[in-house]
């Protein structure tokens, strides 16, 4: 019963782990996207350290947000697959300081009027392109964000869950060496085998008329 639940769960993980993935792949894409109207604005990549214009934070972060959702994907899929004590205790950390990091910026855009004034100003313009598109698209980000939110919080639960459960141990219930039925094979009597005299006898007088007739 434990095997199949844990096997249930193992398989949950890496659906709802994908998620979180394939959010990280949106994420990667779109800064790349970015990055490519960046060199069509400026001729060159932001990734050019004798540039003259400061960087842009913005596509950094995004792209780095991204690579850390793939990395964490990544850590998961390994985690469910053997569900050892260590992976798991890694991605458990790793998604709530990622739910933490998501909520520590949620709770300062509702709750500070000026949130716009703690990001620094950015030279691609990108950062105010996203912002206007979350204004305007406001309710369906809204849902988007809470599904997210939603999936790394259901991730945690889950890797807590198998943790909990153990990892797998390799051996079979009805096996007959298993540890219960070791003292019984121990304290078995020893096993003789009895021959017949007189058929031993047979054998070497036919070993012997063989040898002659050779």
């Amino acid at each position: 019963m434990v095997r199949v639940l844990r096997s249930c769960i193992q398989s949950i993980l890496k659906l709802v782990n994908s998620v979180i993935g394939l959010a990280g792949l949106a994420m990667i894409l779109y800064s790349a996207w970015m990055v490519r109207v960046w060199q069509r604005k400026i001729g060159e990549l932001p990734f050019d350290q004798d540039s003259d214009y400061p960087p842009p934070w913005f596509i950094y972060t995004f792209l780095g947000l991204g690579a850390a959702f793939c990395v964490i994907t990544c850590l998961g899929h390994v985690a469910a697959e053997t569900a050892n004590g260590c992976c798991l205790y890694l991605y458990m950390v790793f998604v709530a300081l990622l739910i933490m990091l998501e909520a520590a910026v949620t709770v300062d855009v509702f709750v500070n009027q000026d949130w716009e004034e703690d990001f620094p100003k950015d030279p691609s313009g990108s950062f105010d392109q996203f912002t206007n598109f979350i204004g305007s698209n406001y309710v369906m980000c809204k849902w988007v964000g809470l599904s997210l939110v939603s999936v790394q919080g259901l991730s945690l639960l889950l890797a807590m869950i198998l943790k909990a459960l153990g990892p797998h141990q390799y051996y079979d219930s009805d096996d007959e060496y298993s540890p219960d039925r070791l003292p019984l094979l121990k304290n078995a009597p020893p096993q003789y085998v009895v021959v017949d005299p007189g058929y031993a006898h047979g054998n070497d007088a036919w070993n012997r008329v063989s040898d002659k007739e050779k």
